[in-house]
């Protein structure tokens, strides 16, 4: 286990767990992986016993709702039709732009444990749509790897999506974990992904996470081994001198990556929830990124002025053609007017943009 990896997990001192999954292989593997933690095992309809703000609990609870959703866009901006595999909520990396921030009301790390129900809700969904192609992924409420060290939840995605050749599952993460990998059986459906960005930015807002030469090294064993992996760009942040930090990290791909290894890259601008905006002025620290001109988007939330990240999207996506990639680009959560403006192109003219990324995850198909 990494250093990184291993301070993740020695600052969780508290552990609850609801008592219908306090025997679940979950559970066990964190107990085992934590034993000088406290726990709590928490009977159904008890008050949650400590604060849900501190940073120092792991929660395995059972979950409830709906494991599989669709991704939470808006019909304002194209989405890539990416279907979330809702396996927990928050994260242990403390990125200070992350959008998780705003988007829940407390910092509490939350596993769901009752994996069984979730496997069952997938063998409906995905087992009884033989004909239909789904991918999805880990890392919409939580980064996919970065409590895999305790839970091996992963580990246990892909052997169990393994049975289900219509379905992709992408693993997000900004750590360098690669302990799943034994586990995988069709290296072809399984889509290791790093989220990527400038040096600065990955030095003094990625706090807790992989070096960027990690997380790269992490990609090329992954390709190595016959995985495709997919590359985030999100958010790009506008700050001084961001052109020669981004040029950067798009030269430093290709010290370790060829174009054929990489399924698709995602391009997409800072924006967040008013309410992130405000917690992070208020904190007393200056954040270069937030110093510039922004306006309220469609789906209310702050953007950066239209002219100003067209500028920066179409840079970094120059630089990654100028590399040898074309159709594995794409935007994040863009108008298509951004799209025609910065790859001159827009969703249309590749049949939809879930419907090509589908193609791009499935193109191991002959």
């Amino acid at each position: 286990m990494k250093s990184k990896e291993m301070e993740r997990t020695q600052n969780i001192r508290r552990v609850v767990v609801d008592d219908e999954v306090r025997s679940t292989p979950v559970t066990d593997r964190v107990r085992t992986a934590l034993p000088d933690a406290m726990w709590h095992i928490r009977a159904q309809d008890e008050p949650f016993p400590l604060s849900a703000q501190d940073r120092d609990v792991l929660y395995l609870k059972r979950y409830k709702g709906r494991f599989l959703r669709f991704c939470p866009g808006t019909s304002r901006y194209r989405c890539c039709g990416y279907r979330i595999l809702h396996i927990g909520e928050n994260c242990p990396l403390s990125c200070t732009y992350c959008i998780l921030r705003a988007y829940f009301q407390d910092n509490m790390l939350k596993v769901w444990a009752n994996q069984q129900e979730l496997m069952e809700e997938l063998d409906r969904e995905i087992g009884g749509n033989p004909d239909r192609l789904f991918r999805v992924g880990t890392g919409e409420f939580t980064d996919s790897l970065a409590l895999e060290p305790l839970t091996g939840y992963s580990r246990d995605l892909v052997a169990f999506l393994a049975d289900y050749d219509n379905c992709c599952l992408e693993l997000k993460t900004k750590t360098a974990d690669l302990s799943w990998m034994p586990a995988v059986r069709h290296p072809e459906r399984v889509l290791p992904a790093w989220s990527l960005n400038a040096p600065e930015v990955a030095a003094r807002e990625e706090e807790g996470a992989a070096g960027l030469e990690e997380r790269l090294a992490a990609a090329r064993e992954c390709a190595q081994s016959g995985f495709r992996v997919c590359l985030h760009f999100d958010p790009v942040l506008f700050y001084p001198g961001w052109e020669e930090g981004y040029d950067t990290v798009v030269d430093m791909i290709f010290d370790y990556l060829r174009p054929r290894d990489i399924a698709y890259v995602s391009l997409g601008s800072f924006r967040c929830m008013p309410e992130l905006a405000r917690q992070l002025t208020s904190c007393g620290q200056r954040r270069d990124f937030l110093q510039q001109e922004f306006v309220t988007g469609l789906d209310g939330k702050l953007r950066l002025l239209r002219p100003l990240r067209t500028r920066q999207l179409r840079r970094i996506a120059n630089r990654l053609r100028g590399h040898g990639l074309k159709e594995q680009l794409y935007l994040c959560m863009e108008s298509d007017e951004v799209w025609r403006d910065t790859l001159g192109h827009t969703p249309r003219d590749l049949g939809g943009l879930a419907t090509h990324l589908l193609r791009r995850a499935f193109s191991f198909r002959k």
